[in-house]
């Protein structure tokens, strides 16, 4: 949450003389001290961050033998792991947990200038849907860092820069969680409702396209396993050479994983959408752990913020003016909000 990655964060424990999970047994179990017990890997950061136990959960079948004469296992799919829900007490919320993974598929690499972006991999394209990278140099002082357009980057010419620095970034963002936090206090009850009905619109809507998608995918699958039967049965019958049942098989079988991942990822946003009932509680948590923020911190803003969707800019009465949308994790858009960027930026 705090925008380190796992080399970072086993370089902190390191350095803060933290033992290592095997070190610590061995010691709670007065057996011989390793040479190194301070030695902490990424790759144990990353099982850790990873862990879903943590959360209060059972995972069962992590790994499987092939041959009871064998003693290596092998690290399953997560779809044949077996999860069992709140068999043990937590030690972190699934919220911060899903959180994590979030950033994690997100992965933010140091600039040469050993800068990182304080949004790096939020940051989108309100045109292509690409990610806005973050842009510095040794020569760069703090008010000379920004974002642009990953397409427009590349030199393909696909897309416009959507250029914005990040010191202005900082301003919306700041003054959107303001904002946001000073009507939560002022009425809670009306932030409630307009949270409730603003959802109830735009994300019913959205998840009634998708469970409409879904079912076009699964029809079309279907479709596709019976259209596989038809030219396998024409491969065996000579009525089609035996080069094209080939290449029309692996279009098909192509079609098919594709919409079957589709599927897959469009009925894990209903459900989600379906079960959790909590969303207006964790986003209240939130607000309240910041009260009075004063400056933005990753935490900060890894916490309250989902998504920021930069649009291209535009000259209003000879002013540069760029749209900014805040996608709030849990509640979504805030719609009530301004969402112009009035400052002029300059190079």
């Amino acid at each position: 949450i705090g925008g380190k990655g796992p080399m970072q964060i086993a370089k902190i424990l390191k350095e803060d003389k933290v033992l290592t999970a095997k070190a610590h047994y061995a010691k709670k179990k007065a057996k011989p001290f390793l040479e190194n017990p301070y030695d902490w890997r990424d790759s144990t950061i990353v099982g850790i961050l990873e862990r879903m136990d943590y959360c209060g959960h059972t995972v069962n079948f992590k790994s499987y033998s092939k041959s009871h004469k064998l003693k290596k296992r092998i690290p399953t799919t997560k779809e044949q792991q077996a999860i069992f829900f709140n068999t043990h007490e937590a030690i972190v919320e699934d919220a911060v947990f899903e959180r994590v993974q979030e950033l994690r598929a997100n992965k933010r690499r140091p600039t040469k200038a050993d800068r990182q972006g304080l949004f790096s991999g939020l940051v989108y394209c309100a045109d292509c849907g690409s990610k806005l990278h973050f842009a510095t140099c040794k020569s760069f002082n703090g008010s000379q860092d920004h974002y642009r357009c990953a397409k427009y980057k590349s030199n393909t010419g696909s897309c416009t820069a959507h250029f914005i620095r990040e010191e202005v970034l900082k301003q919306i963002v700041w003054s959107r969680i303001f904002d946001v936090t000073a009507l939560f206090f002022d009425d809670i009850m009306a932030f409630h409702e307009m949270m409730y009905q603003q959802r109830s619109a735009e994300t019913e809507k959205e998840m009634k396209r998708r469970k409409r998608e879904v079912g076009q995918a699964r029809k079309r699958i279907a479709e596709l396993d019976r259209i596989f039967k038809r030219i396998y049965e024409d491969d065996i019958s000579g009525a089609i050479s035996h080069d094209r049942f080939l290449k029309l098989s692996a279009e098909y079988e192509a079609e098919q994983r594709e919409l079957e991942e589709k599927v897959k990822a469009d009925q894990q946003e209903v459900d989600t959408y379906e079960q959790n009932k909590s969303d207006f509680d964790s986003f209240a948590a939130i607000i309240r752990k910041y009260v009075g923020i004063k400056e933005l911190t990753p935490a900060i803003v890894n916490e309250f913020i989902k998504k920021i969707i930069v649009h291209a800019p535009e000259k209003v009465d000879r002013k540069r003016v760029q749209k900014v949308d805040i996608v709030f994790n849990f509640v979504g858009e805030i719609n009530f909000l301004s969402a112009t960027q009035p400052k002029r930026q300059g190079a």
